[in-house]
């Protein structure tokens, strides 16, 4: 059972909308290469097209708030990955990128 599926069928599964909650079939093992090259590569379009369907119901659109750990693949690698493709995708819309 993973952090997320804890989420999807616990206490706070009410906070956030389960089409919005997205796993892979690994993690990235601590490895900011495996989250950013190829564990990131896998799944950043999944995860680009679900931030693009919500973005496209916003009337003003501002930007996006970004939540991330500094350690682990998937919270330096994959989110220095999706960053960029921000970047690419959304050019000069904010986006605050909080570290914790």
């Amino acid at each position: 059972l993973t952090v997320v599926d804890e989420i999807r069928t616990g206490l706070y599964r009410q906070l956030f909308h389960p089409e919005q909650m997205i796993t892979g079939k690994e993690d990235a093992a601590n490895n900011y290469a495996r989250g950013h090259y190829t564990i990131g590569k896998e799944i950043v379009d999944i995860v680009l097209d679900r931030i693009r369907k919500l973005a496209d119901m916003c009337t003003g659109l501002q930007g996006f708030l970004i939540f991330h750990s500094f350690g682990g693949g998937t919270g330096s690698g994959f989110a220095s990955l999706l960053m960029e493709r921000l970047s690419v995708d959304y050019g000069k819309k904010s986006k605050l990128e909080f570290a914790v």
